[in-house]
């Protein structure tokens, strides 16, 4: 199928107003206009109608990624590919689909059960983005909201999952431990892209995660907007989760931090956009060139 970038994310919340709070106040988005009263929390951070969505629920954890594809044969075409795979394929209702504001969507799990959309046309009025903090944008155009890395015990089957049904390619890999003990198991952490430049719009690693995610990633145009996100986080008491760090593979400069969801959100700039033709996968042995101490968020 023909993936072409991460659409928006949908987070289940017992008050969406913490996401309002902390999307606005922290990550700089504004509150979306002219969307559904449905009591869900919609966050703006470009020219489409929302990104972030948090709908009333009776825990905090991530929900789903939405996928965006061309148009409806797109979407049948996945539908497709994905029941010829022994997917149940769940057809969105006319409550989903006002709820996020798109002409047709469907929903499944991969075999984790990390839940996904796949949706086609948005409506967009075109709307101006303003940040109440002065962001002056969130890099996203032909790219994608940013990026999702989503837990993965059973790695071979959903890594394969993603490959060969979804139709996702593997960028670069990595096997992580998060203590110095040489006796503790690597991790893979696989990093995967879609129809688009972005190193990736998806990785897997291979652990539960309570919360449904591990993190997920926007990026703003400049070093001194991550700067001032790092000063808005502090003075919203806002758990830093790892410090100031430049990766080794898409060369993002970011920090990471908690979101209201319980997973954490990495806050970025000077991602590289990848020419897929001329890339070659390899492995990184480190996560970042400096930086990205990620102890400080188990303290």
């Amino acid at each position: 199928m023909d993936i072409r970038g991460l659409g928006y994310v949908c987070v289940e919340s017992t008050d969406p107003q913490q996401w309002l709070d902390y999307g606005t106040g922290v990550l700089g988005m504004m509150v979306a206009p002219g969307m559904p009263d449905n009591g869900a929390a919609y966050l703006k951070m470009d020219e489409r109608p929302f990104r972030i969505a948090a709908f009333e629920s009776d825990r905090d954890r991530f929900g789903c990624a939405g996928w965006e594809v061309a148009d409806a044969a797109a979407l049948e075409t996945a539908a497709r590919e994905l029941e010829q795979a022994d997917v149940e394929v769940v057809r969105g209702t006319a409550g989903e689909i006002a709820a996020r504001r798109v002409q047709d969507l469907i929903s499944f799990r991969d075999p984790d059960g990390n839940r996904h959309e796949i949706f086609w046309g948005p409506a967009m009025d075109f709307a101006r983005f303003v940040s109440p903090v002065g962001v002056s944008r969130f890099v996203t155009d032909g790219l994608g909201l940013g990026h999702v890395v989503l837990p993965a015990p059973q790695f071979d089957a959903t890594r394969a999952f993603y490959a060969e049904v979804m139709g996702f390619g593997l960028s670069d890999l990595m096997k992580v431990r998060f203590t110095t003990d040489p006796n503790e198991p690597e991790k893979r952490l696989h990093f995967m892209h879609c129809n688009n430049g972005r190193h990736h719009s998806l990785a897997i690693f291979e652990a539960p995660m309570p919360s449904g995610c591990v993190h997920m990633m926007v990026e703003v145009e400049s070093m001194d907007e991550v700067g001032r996100a790092l000063d808005r986080m502090e003075a919203q008491g806002v758990k830093l989760s790892a410090t100031l760090g430049k990766h080794t593979n898409d060369e993002m400069i970011s920090f990471y931090m908690k979101t209201p969801g319980g997973f954490d959100m990495e806050y970025g700039c000077g991602g590289k956009v990848v020419d897929w033709d001329a890339h070659t996968t390899f492995e990184s042995t480190v996560t970042s060139h400096w930086g990205h101490d990620f102890s400080i968020g188990f303290k």
